[in-house]
């Protein structure tokens, strides 16, 4: 068919010169292709031009322009045309081919699109080029491309957080890349190492840019940084930090042991570890007892006994006779020994007089041998009634020496008898011994504070037990050997009985260790008024106080709180078994009192702390005044909280009562301390002079001896040092050495005196104290230097050096109240409540300030109050009360600060208050304490 060569121009677009320029010469090419070319087949001839390569969406990077191209067949002309106009003729790069494989001609044309133009243009959608083809029949039109510049902001939208998770959770990180164009693609590093989902098919990562770890596992635990990249850049976000941690696990329970007794009632045991499995990467340790305890009864092993023996048989023709007897008075059972000695018994029945033939002698032989053996028993019975005789001619004296040689020296033993109701020649015969004594210990010339005794006072029924020549041991009569059976009690391994018999008459209110005049002693109270900025109550020179938080009563209510440390005879009576107390017994009230948050109370204590050797428990006072277990200071609880410290345990507490800490030791490594201390005075008008050595738990409160000795002239001698005194069931042994011998005298067998060990260990916070009576030679001498060796045997010793006096400063503030009694100013509290009450994304919560102040242990009670960091700032008041800064608190908010300041420096770029850039807090000693970055811009602080 034939061409048409009428002028066309494509609708719509006929708006300018260049334009109708365009469309001539491409109708020109049209009516020049049709006349060469008349053979031209009809299937060539009749095609509209076909995009052999469309344009492409480009991006601009940076400067650089982009090259836009097209490829048509047949096409006799092609041209761009961008956002609605035709591209000019010169900025076209063209050129035609020949297909080989179909024989059409095709052309390509290419332009440049410049960053200038893309920026240029304003138009509703991005900047856009296509291309239009023409042939015979007609144009055809590619696709739109557009071209923009490409970017990459530098800040993610969302950094991944750290997290620390448990085994097996599941782990999710978030990512946001940066705005960019075209978007970012995002990968993630672990460790600096690509990871891959493919590779593990625990890990998935999502379109959202989103990291998935299904199930965590230990190896997952590791740094990771989402990596976002595009045709212009890559940025790198900032480290996550993930912690897989494994919680601690029980493991099975061991056999129960052997019961700790050979005989009576005693204690097995059975134990389990958090090794099951063990925490790791800051698990939880394990709640509940790792140690299980029941009593149990040992059957008491019976040694075998003999029965009487038999007749003896008739006079064999041997001349022999025998005799027999059982084991069976009683039977041995139980473990019990066999009894020892022959069953049979054989004997010549004529005294050896038999005729070698064996028969018997004649009888008239008899006659002389009974005779003899009548007159031998006759001589016997007279020697004995001659003794008796002498014996209680002689006992009026009520004294028997058993060695004449014992002021020779060497090892010497006296015995002095009970005495005999009114002895003129005795110390004291009016006092009666008591009777109800299970066990049998000696005891020392030493006695409890609370009575003005001098050292010898009379005592009654006096047993000397002299070691050598410059030791003695002096035990009053209820010590003597009685032989009423002690039970038995449980204690801890190889303890001794002597433990237990001291611990069953305390059971059974036999024994008082608070001493005969404890009932004269004033109580210790303080008071004080509290309303709701709170305040401190504190008993002088004991150890004890109680911490009132600002906000724990209502506002415009206040009440009269008081504390009282009980130096009555309950505290010990009631406990049970080896229990100890380890501090005072304090109460705290009104009992009606009603707070909005625990109290802090402060209890001094003399354990040398150590889960394996103490059972260290807080026990309250029932109204029917029992003693009842709140817990124990290794578990965890919701209802109460408490932490131990060296020499100190912080409790905080809901309810008013009585609380008091107990400890039962488990082994014989199990430690109390002792303070030890001397003191001495001259006595008026006389050339003597007292030393007093005193050995006390080691508590403040246990040392009030200081009173009493000012009460009586006692001067300190020598700073008072601290003794450790072992659960091995050993007597303590006091001492003087180095006395002038020139100058001072002093009383024979009285060097060195002991403590037995039941005195000592459950001394129950009474005060113990021996005494050395000195004598000058003459009234010129005015010094006096010489040393205390106190001792416990198999144990550790002290030396206490009497040269000179010591000068101490006692404690008088009783209560303090409003903002004077706290060591953190209010306002600085409140800005610590706000950060750090409120968890935010950077993970500084109340449980950070816990881990920073170490107090991270049983956060189940501090999730529980309405302010965790307030309790916790409590809790952090109780255990520096005595401190005269803010060091740790410093040190912690410093911590806390830089770990920010590494993690997110950009904050700084913000405009936001740093704390560390914001008004300080000072300490006592002036120092700045540094502040922690809150989750929101806070106020400067004052």
């Amino acid at each position: 068919m034939g061409l048409r060569c009428n002028s066309e121009k494509d609708p719509g677009d006929g708006r300018s010169t260049n334009i109708l320029f365009l469309i001539v010469q491409a109708h020109r090419a049209l009516c020049a292709t049709g006349d060469a070319q008349p053979d031209a087949p009809p299937s060539v001839q009749g095609t509209l031009p076909h995009f052999i390569q469309e344009p492409e969406d480009a991006y601009i990077v940076k400067s650089n322009p982009i090259k836009l191209r097209c490829r048509a067949a047949p096409a006799l002309q092609i041209f761009f045309k961008c956002n609605g106009e035709w591209v000019h003729q010169n900025e076209h790069f063209s050129q035609e081919y020949k297909d080989l494989n179909t024989g059409l001609k095709v052309r390509e044309v290419m332009i440049n699109v410049s960053r200038q133009q893309v920026e240029d243009f304003h138009g509703p959608e991005d900047y856009w080029c296509l291309c239009v083809a023409w042939s015979h029949l007609g144009t055809s039109k590619s696709r739109k491309a557009t071209v923009r510049i490409a970017y990459l902001r530098k800040n993610f939208e969302q950094d991944p957080q750290g997290k620390e998770v448990p085994i097996n959770g599941m782990i999710v990180l978030h990512c946001r890349p940066p705005e960019g164009v075209p978007v970012a693609e995002v990968e993630w590093l672990k460790n600096e190492e690509l990871l891959s989902s493919q590779a593990d098919d625990n890990i998935d990562t999502r379109a959202d840019h989103n990291l998935i770890i299904n199930e965590a596992r230990l190896s997952d635990s590791g740094n990771y940084t989402c990596l976002a990249s595009n045709i212009v850049a890559k940025r790198r976000s900032a480290t996550a930090t993930v912690i897989v941690f494994v919680n601690g696990g029980w493991s099975l329970w061991t056999e129960w042991s052997a019961c700790n007794v050979p005989c009576g009632r005693g204690v097995q045991k059975r134990s389990r570890t958090c090794t099951n499995p063990a925490p790791l990467n800051g698990g939880a340790f394990c709640e509940g007892m790792s140690v299980q305890k029941i009593t149990c009864n040992a059957l008491c092993p019976i040694d075998g006994g003999w029965d009487e023996w038999t007749v003896w048989t008739v006079c064999s023709s041997q001349c022999e006779r025998q005799r027999s007897r059982e084991c069976n008075s009683p039977a041995p059972r139980h473990r019990g020994k066999m009894c020892e000695g022959n069953s049979e018994a054989t004997e010549n029945c004529t005294d050896g007089l038999c005729t070698q033939s064996k028969t018997c002698m004649d009888g008239s032989n008899d006659v002389a041998l009974y005779s003899g053996l009548g007159a031998g028993i006759i001589a016997v019975a007279i020697l004995v009634v001659a003794v008796m005789l002498y014996r209680k001619n002689h006992s009026e004296y009520g004294v028997d020496v058993i060695d004449s040689s014992a002021l020779a020296g060497g090892f010497q033993s006296f015995n002095f008898k009970t005495t005999r109701q009114g002895n003129p020649l005795l110390l004291n015969s009016s006092m009666q011994p008591d009777l109800t004594v299970g066990r049998t210990y000696s005891t020392p010339l030493c006695f409890q504070d609370g009575a003005d005794k001098e050292l010898f006072d009379p005592l009654p029924d006096i047993k000397v037990k002299v070691q050598s020549s410059f030791m003695v041991s002096l035990g009053v009569a209820e010590r003597a050997e009685f032989h009423a059976k002690a039970p038995a009690e449980t204690f801890p391994r190889d303890l001794s009985r002597d433990y237990s018999s001291t611990a069953d008459r305390r059971k059974k209110g036999l024994l008082t260790l608070n001493g005969p005049f404890s009932a004269s002693k004033e109580l210790l109270r303080t008071t004080g008024v509290f309303g709701h900025p709170g305040g401190r109550l504190v008993v002088p020179n004991t150890g004890v106080g109680l911490l009132v938080p600002h906000g724990a009563v209502a506002e415009n209510m206040s009440w009269e709180m008081y504390m009282v440390i009980n130096q009555g005879e309950t505290s010990v009576q009631t406990l049970e078994g080896c229990e100890i107390l380890l501090g005072p017994e304090v109460t705290y009230g009104p009992p009606g009192l009603d707070l909005f948050c625990p109290v802090a109370m402060t209890i001094a204590h003399c354990a040398e702390v150590d889960a394996e050797n103490w059972n260290i428990q807080l026990k309250r006072k029932t109204q029917d005044s029992k003693w009842e277990d709140v817990m124990a200071v290794e578990e965890e609880s919701t209802s109460c909280y408490c932490l131990m410290d060296s020499t100190s345990c912080h409790l905080l507490l809901d309810q008013p009562g009585s609380y008091a800490l107990v400890g039962e030791p488990l082994t014989q490594a199990a430690v109390k301390r002792l303070k030890l201390a001397v003191f001495g005075s001259m006595e008026a008008g006389s050339m003597s002079y007292s030393l007093r050595v005193y050995c006390v738990d080691d508590t403040p409160h246990a040392f009030q001896v200081r009173e009493g000795e000012k009460s009586r002239g006692g001067q300190l001698l020598e700073e008072p040092k601290m003794l450790p005194f072992r659960a091995n069931t050993f007597s303590l042994q006091v001492s003087i050495q180095d006395v002038p011998q020139f100058l001072w005298s002093i009383k024979p067998f009285t060097t060195c005196q002991e403590f037995s060990f039941p005195q000592v260990w459950c001394s129950n916070q009474q005060p113990l104290h021996c005494a050395f009576s000195l004598e000058r030679y003459s009234p010129a001498t005015a010094q006096l230097s010489c040393k205390i060796s106190v001792r416990q045997v198999k144990g550790h010793e002290q030396i206490l050096q009497v040269y000179t006096a010591v000068a101490e400063t006692d404690c008088t503030i009783t209560s303090q109240t409003g903002p004077k009694a706290f060591k953190i100013p209010l306002s600085i509290r409140q800005r610590i409540c706000a950060t750090f009450d409120t968890a935010n994304a950077k993970g500084k919560d109340w449980q950070l300030l816990a881990q920073k102040l170490h107090l991270d242990r049983n956060l189940g009670y501090f999730a529980k109050q309405q302010s965790p960091s307030a309790v916790i700032l409590s809790l952090w008041e109780a255990r520096h009360q005595d401190t005269a800064d803010l060091d740790s608190l410093a040190s912690a908010l410093e911590e806390i600060g830089k770990i920010h300041s590494k993690s997110s420096p950009k904050d700084q770029d913000d405009g936001r208050c740093e704390w560390s850039t914001c008004r300080p807090i000072t300490t006592g000693r002036g120092e700045p304490v540094p502040a922690v970055d809150p989750p929101t811009p806070p106020p400067p602080l004052v």
